[in-house]
């Protein structure tokens, strides 16, 4: 049950961070539509595309790190359970069980990998 509780936290944790990083957005694409307006240019349109997609972009990329890396710390913990267990029984399988360790630490690195491409692109 403390597991569900901290992963609950990190992934509210994750979101209140896109909002306010939404929130900052929101307020740079107002500032920018006030100054082009004060410069007699009008680019309205473009700006609001931007400010009513900017924050979108933050709550999906903490959504996918949250959920890769949730998924990955629940999956090194069983690998790595079962692999200690296999290792205290026959010590050589160590080499064959701790790159399954790595693969699934590979989740949080694809998940974080998304999150950039989303934020950039």
């Amino acid at each position: 049950m403390n597991k569900k509780i901290i992963a609950l936290a990190a992934a509210l944790l994750c979101f209140t961070a896109a909002g306010l990083f939404s929130q900052e957005a929101a307020a740079a694409a107002e500032n920018q539509t006030v100054a082009e307006v004060q410069a007699g240019t009008t680019a309205e349109a473009t700006v609001e595309k931007t400010s009513d997609t900017g924050f979108v972009k933050y709550i999906a990329a903490a959504f996918a790190v949250s959920l890769a890396c949730i998924a990955g710390g629940m999956a090194v913990g069983k690998i790595g359970a079962a692999a200690m267990g296999a290792m205290s029984e026959n010590a050589e399988l160590s080499g064959k069980a701790l790159p399954f360790v790595g693969l699934a630490e590979g989740i949080c690195l694809w998940g974080f990998l998304v999150a950039l491409l989303i934020i950039i692109l």
